[in-house]
């Protein structure tokens, strides 16, 4: 069994497109794509319209929420966007995806955590600090899901650990936006350094999970150049660098 997992599009279909032909280039058994599909300046319509017509598994994200939350001033300039260049069919479809899905006995598939879309698996926010969470962070965010494979995204960082029980969790970072900055729960920045899209492929081999983190370069100036166009200089520098500016 081999699954491509995609995460965090954030409407960058050119970003989508070069992974999905590298998926196709790969092989796969199935694509499951954790959320975080179409929020942000880029290419909000166009994005969902593709991924509508993809076989794929896919869930929610915190921005599909976000998204779908009625109400002014209830939506951040991202979400707001994109809100307004969709129609009803992609509304009625986002509102029918799930934050987390367990796919069988082998496989859990989460945006943040099993218990959150918003909650950091993998990472810990601190007051002055962005940093790898610890075993023991992990497993508490684990809690009692037992696959032997979860798959969360959120954070944008491409990361595989194991968990103290050898549970593999893989996040296979950002397909469409490789640096952001939050304020929740503290202010904090997450910077890849690389404009390139990320995704992963685990596979499973004679009952044991295996991952490859997977970068796939593309022209990422076209949409830097979109988002500058939108005023929006934070993911222009995201999308040209990977880094944030200063």
């Amino acid at each position: 069994m081999r699954i491509a997992i995609v995460s965090d599009i954030h409407g960058n279909l050119p970003a989508l497109q070069a992974v999905v032909e590298d998926i196709a280039r790969r092989g796969a058994d199935l694509v499951v794509n954790l959320g975080d599909s179409v929020s942000g300046p880029l290419m909000p319509l166009e994005t969902a319209r593709f991924l509508m017509a993809q076989d794929w598994v896919h869930l929610a994200g915190n921005h599909e929420r976000q998204l779908l939350t009625p109400g002014p001033g209830r939506r951040g300039p991202s979400d707001e966007f994109a809100h307004s260049c969709l129609g009803p069919t992609e509304f009625e479809w986002l509102a029918s995806l799930e934050p987390a899905l367990r796919l069988g006995p082998d496989v859990m598939l989460c945006h943040g955590t099993p218990a959150s879309d918003v909650e950091y698996f993998l990472e810990t926010v601190e007051p002055s600090l962005f940093r790898a969470a610890t075993l023991q962070e992990i497993d508490a965010r684990l809690g009692q899901v037992d696959a032997p494979l979860v798959a969360c995204g959120h954070t944008h960082m491409p990361r595989a650990v194991r968990a103290s029980s050898g549970q593999l969790i893989v996040n296979p970072g950002s397909v469409g936006l490789p640096a952001y900055d939050d304020i929740h729960p503290f202010p904090h920045a997450v910077q890849t350094a690389s404009p390139d899209a990320r995704y992963a492929i685990a596979e499973q081999r004679a009952g044991a999970w295996t991952c490859a983190l997977l970068s796939v370069p593309y022209d990422h100036r076209p949409m830097a150049a979109l988002a500058l166009s939108r005023q929006r200089t934070d993911w222009a520098s995201a999308l040209r660098t990977g880094y944030l500016l200063p």
